[in-house]
C-alpha cells in the first residue's frame, strides 16, 4: 500500500463517530458516550415493559384448572388438563404467527412502536379474557393478545442498542430477569386474586362483577399497569438509526475523508460485502434452536406445575388452592429478582454465558426427577422442599435464557437485530405453544394411567409401598 494511502486510512483507525443532527440513533449514541455510569433510569423502562408483557402470559395457570370447570366443556374431571392446554397455546401459537412481522416493523419503523403496540394489546385483551364467558372467547382474546403483542424481540434489541457494551449483559439479563419475574408474579397475582368473592367475602360480594367474573380481578390490575406503562413508553427514546445521506448537518465534517476513502476502495477496486443471511449465521440459528428446545420445555414446565398443583391427591396432586400456589410463585419470584441483580452478573463475567447455560441445563434433569418423591411429602416437609426446588428450578431457567439472549444479540449488526429476535421469537413461540398443549395432554393421559402396570405412577407408588413396610419393620 501506497504511502499516501496508508495516510487516508489512518481517521478510520482512530474510530471517531459521525452524528446525523435528526437521527435518533444518533443521539442515544451520543448521550452514551457522556454518560458511564450505571443508566438506572434505562435498566427500570425495561424493566417495568417486561413486566408488563409476562405477567399476562402465565398469571391465568393457577385458575385455569378452576376457569376450564365453570365452562363446563370438559366431560371428565381428567380432560381438563387438554383444555387448559389449548388456552395457553393460544398465546404462543398468535404470537409464532407474527414475530417476524413485527420485527421487520421494528428494523423498518422504529422499536418504539412495536413496544407501545404491544403494552396496549395488553390493556384490551388481557381485560376482554378475564371477561371471558366459554372456552372459545378465552381462546380467541389469548390469540389475538399474542398476535399483537410483538415486543419482546425489538425490547432485545433495544436492550443491546440503549446501554454502553459495558452495561450490554446487565440490559439483557434485565430483560430476562423481568420476564422471569413476570412469570413469576403473574401466577402469584392470579393466585391470590381470582375468585375473591370466595376469598375475600367481606370486600367482593356474590352478586359484583367480581362475584360473577370470578377471573377478572387479576386480569384488570395487570391491565391497569399496563395501561400506565403505556403511557409512559410514548417518552422512551428512539434507538433505531435513521440516516438522510444528503443531510450534511452533523456535528463533525468528514466529507473531504468520505471522498478520498472512496477514491482509496475505487483504485483498489474492492466492493462492498453483502450483509450475511440470517439464516446462515450459525451463532444466531444455534442459539435460537436451544432457545426453542428450552422454551418447550420451561412452558410446559409453568402449566404442569400449577395444574399438578392444584390437582386432587388421589389424582397424584398436591389438593394446593389458587392461593397457595401464589405463595410459593411469590417466593420464587423475589428470590429470581436477588439472584439475577446480584449474582448472575457475577457468574456471567467470570464463566461465560455458554458455561453458565450448560451448567445450568444439566443441573436442572435432577432436579426435575425430583418432583414426584416431593409429592410423597406432607406438611412442612412438603412446602419446603417444594419451594426450595421451584426457587432453583426457575433460577436455573433464568440462566439459561439470559445467556441465549446475549449470544443472540451479539451474533448480528444493529440492523438486523428485529428481524433476528423476530426469528427467535417465532421459533420460541411455537415451540412454546406445543408446550403447554403436549404439556396440558400428558398430565391427563397420566393422570388417567395412575394405576397402569407400566407408567406413569409406577416408580412412585412402589417407592411410596416400600417405604410403608420399611416403616413398619
Amino acid at each position: 500500500m501506497a504511502a499516501g494511502e496508508e495516510k487516508l486510512r489512518e481517521p478510520f483507525l482512530k474510530n471517531e463517530k459521525r452524528y446525523y443532527e435528526n437521527c435518533p440513533g444518533c443521539k442515544v449514541d451520543q448521550l452514551k458516550d457522556t454518560k458511564s455510569g450505571l443508566p438506572i433510569t434505562e435498566l427500570f423502562s425495561i424493566w417495568i415493559i417486561v413486566l408488563c408483557t409476562a405477567l399476562p402470559i402465565s398469571s391465568l395457570f393457577p385458575f385455569l384448572y378452576f376457569m376450564i370447570k365453570d365452562f363446563q366443556i370438559a366431560k371428565r374431571e381428567e380432560d381438563i388438563g387438554s383444555y387448559a392446554g389449548y388456552v395457553g397455546s393460544s398465546f404462543m401459537f398468535g404470537r409464532a404467527l407474527t414475530s417476524v412481522f413485527w420485527g421487520l416493523v421494528a428494523d423498518r419503523y422504529g422499536r418504539k412502536p412495536v413496544i407501545i403496540m404491544g403494552t396496549a394489546s395488553v390493556v384490551i385483551f388481557n381485560t376482554l379474557f378475564g371477561l371471558s364467558v366459554n372456552f372459545w372467547m378465552a381462546v380467541l382474546t389469548r390469540f389475538l393478545l399474542g398476535s399483537l403483542n410483538g415486543l419482546l424481540g425489538p425490547i432485545k434489541a433495544y436492550a443491546c442498542e440503549i446501554f454502553r457494551e459495558e452495561h450490554q449483559a446487565l440490559g439483557l439479563s434485565t430483560v430476562s430477569t423481568a420476564w422471569g419475574i413476570g412469570l413469576i408474579i403473574g401466577p402469584a397475582l392470579g393466585g391470590f386474586l381470582a375468585q375473591p368473592a370466595e376469598k375475600y367475602p367481606n370486600l367482593f360480594s356474590s352478586e359484583s362483577l367480581f362475584g360473577k367474573f370470578p377471573y377478572f380481578l387479576p386480569c384488570l390490575c395487570i391491565s391497569l399497569f399496563a395501561f400506565g406503562v403505556t403511557i409512559a413508553a410514548f417518552w422512551l427514546p428512539e434507538t433505531l438509526h435513521r440516516h438522510n445521506d444528503d443531510d450534511d448537518s452533523c456535528d463533525v465534517s468528514y466529507d473531504a475523508l468520505e471522498s478520498a476513502s472512496a477514491e482509496v476502495k475505487e483504485e483498489e477496486g474492492r466492493e462492498a460485502t453483502p450483509k450475511k443471511s440470517l439464516l446462515k449465521n450459525w451463532p444466531l440459528m444455534s442459539s435460537i434452536i436451544v432457545y426453542c428446545v428450552f422454551s418447550l420445555h420451561d412452558m410446559a414446565y409453568s402449566e404442569i406445575f400449577s395444574l399438578w398443583a392444584n390437582s386432587p391427591k388421589k389424582l397424584g396432586g398436591l389438593n394446593y388452592s389458587t392461593q397457595m400456589v401464589g405463595e410459593v410463585l411469590a417466593i420464587t419470584g423475589f428470590s429470581l429478582l436477588v439472584f439475577q441483580l446480584s449474582l448472575y452478573p457475577f457468574l456471567e463475567r467470570i464463566l461465560g454465558p455458554i458455561m453458565v447455560a450448560r451448567i445450568a441445563g444439566v443441573l436442572t434433569i435432577p432436579l426435575l426427577t425430583s418432583y414426584p418423591y416431593i409429592a410423597m411429602l406432607s406438611g412442612f416437609g412438603l412446602a419446603f422442599l417444594l419451594n426450595c426446588a421451584s426457587v432453583v428450578k426457575n433460577l436455573l431457567s433464568v440462566s439459561i435464557i439470559t445467556g441465549l439472549f446475549i449470544l443472540q444479540n451479539r451474533a448480528v449488526d444493529q440492523d438486523q437485530r428485529g428481524a433476528a429476535n423476530g426469528i427467535a421469537m417465532t421459533g420460541m413461540s411455537l415451540f412454546k405453544a406445543a408446550g403447554p398443549a403436549g404439556g396440558g395432554a400428558l398430565f391427563s393421559w397420566a393422570q388417567k394411567r395412575l394405576d397402569a402396570s407400566f407408567l406413569p405412577g409406577m416408580m412412585p407408588k412402589k417407592t411410596l409401598i416400600i417405604s410403608l413396610m420399611l416403616a413398619k419393620l
